[in-house]
């Protein structure tokens, strides 16, 4: 049973894909059993009565009659399914308390009809698709509510991350770890922290899900014969998309602008506006198909556009028609703790989020391709495809290179590709590149010779 504590904690954090209030009891009862058919055919999750939207404890008075018909309404849940309604007095008031247990005889139903929770709402499930697809997944089980059996949740779990969680979902920080863990259903019932949680907090949650990484490559030209740079990501999923978010900072042409005589906030102006690749990166990490263990999460930059693409295509309950409309979550534990952190917002709406960001940035509409792996194409501004690549990453690696020849004319190509950064390849493109301008030139064959500056002749 949660003590006042928990209650306070759960209040504070808000609603989410475990949680959800009431101020009062409704008129029709059915609506709290539908929240509570939701919640079992999900992760489980707790209602909370006597609570508004504002997160405000403003208490409740259940009497035996209301009471009853809660009760009564919830039996009538098919499988059986075993949760009360208990009061807890929580500041000085009354709240009413309803615990529901994530449901081993997955599907509910309730009145003839699934109920599932999607982040922080829940949702009927009334085609024939959306229902297919629950049941495929129930069959296998969401990935992100799967035990990682392994796991020290002791000793592997990273502080700095989860500080940082506590802090954007507005938690307070003596709150111990553990128990923000716990109320937030990340352990199985049998004690096992869920692979959704070792992903989003685990130090390297690589070591459990080799292919769970956001690989970022940046090509030379419109094609992949060239790369010129090629980083894979790991760690939580939170640093994972901020470490991508950095390296698309320094790849793009971003403008700042100093507000004021200088001490003011800096503003960014990013070529494609930075928050289409939040919302792509997001819900990348949040709806891919982490059973898929033979890809990754890539975002691929080329001079005239950039790729985001994922593992796992539309999920079936979402045919094309719908696509943009609604959601279905493939990992609602993951969608339910970025929701948390206020980095996702109402479900569904994300691709019009980018298709109006590239529209009010004048640009062309993102592409999308859904069959297999999930990509969205992002068209580059004309004004800076020809300057990108070159302005940001092959000058300062030219006078690398050329300050390396200039010191040692022997120099290697392994000791070029730890100088710049740069891949082998991204090092031959542009050795190739400064011999055709005429800037240098090879003596001798490629083992034994050595490099010679055109102006040192």
């Amino acid at each position: 049973m949660l003590s006042a504590e928990d209650i306070q904690l759960i209040v504070t954090s808000g609603e989410g894909y475990n949680a959800e209030f009431k101020v009062a009891v409704p008129s029709k009862v059915r609506e709290l059993t539908e929240e509570v058919c939701a919640f079992a055919n999900a992760a489980g999750g707790v209602l909370l009565l006597g609570v508004d939207d504002h997160n405000q404890i403003k208490g409740i008075h259940i009497d035996n009659a209301k009471r009853s018909a809660i009760q009564n309404s919830i039996s009538e849940i098919s499988p059986t399914l075993y949760c009360t309604l208990s009061i807890v007095e929580v500041e000085g008031k009354n709240i009413g308390v309803i615990e529901v247990p994530s449901g081993p005889e997955k599907p509910y139903i309730f009145s003839g009809a699934i109920f599932i929770r999607l982040g922080p709402n829940s949702q009927k499930l009334t085609t024939a698709e959306e229902m297919r697809g629950f049941f495929q997944q129930s069959g296998k089980i969401y990935f992100d509510e799967s035990p990682c059996r392994d796991f020290d949740a002791a000793n592997e779990i990273d502080k700095t991350n989860a500080a940082i969680f506590k802090e954007m979902a507005h938690l307070s920080t003596t709150v111990p770890d553990f128990q923000v863990y716990n109320n937030l259903k990340l352990f199985t019932n049998e004690g096992f922290i869920k692979s959704g949680a070792v992903l989003f907090f685990g130090k390297m949650p690589e070591t459990y899900f080799e292919k769970a990484i956001i690989r970022c490559v940046a090509f030379a030209d419109t094609n992949k014969r060239y790369i010129i740079d090629d980083k894979p990501f790991g760690g939580p999923l939170y640093a994972q998309y901020l470490k991508a978010i950095q390296w698309l900072r320094e790849k793009l042409d971003v403008r700042y602008d100093i507000e004021g005589q200088g001490s003011g906030p800096r503003n960014e102006f990013w070529e494609i506006p930075e928050t289409v690749f939040k919302e792509a990166i997001i819900n990348s990490l949040s709806h891919r198909d982490y059973y898929d263990k033979g890809a990754v999460t890539t975002i691929e930059l080329f001079t005239d556009r950039i790729e985001i693409s994922n593992p796992g295509g539309l999920v079936s309950a979402i045919s094309p028609a719908d696509f943009g409309k609604r959601s279905h979550s493939r990992n609602p534990l993951l969608f339910g703790l970025f929701a948390k952190m206020h980095l996702v917002e109402q479900i569904g709406s994300g691709i019009n989020r980018m298709n109006e960001s590239m529209k009010a940035a004048n640009l062309p509409a993102p592409q999308y391709s859904t069959e297999g792996m999930f990509t969205v194409t992002f068209i580059r501004p004309r004004k800076t495809v020809e300057k990108t690549v070159e302005k940001t990453v092959e000058k300062t690696s030219e006078e690398k290179i050329i300050t390396l020849i200039q010191s040692n004319a022997k120099t290697k190509t392994k000791e070029m590709m730890e100088e710049t950064g740069l891949t082998r390849r991204g090092v031959e493109y542009l050795l190739n590149k400064l011999k055709e301008n005429g800037t240098i030139k090879r003596i001798g064959p490629d083992k034994g010779g050595y490099w010679q500056l055109t102006n040192q002749e």
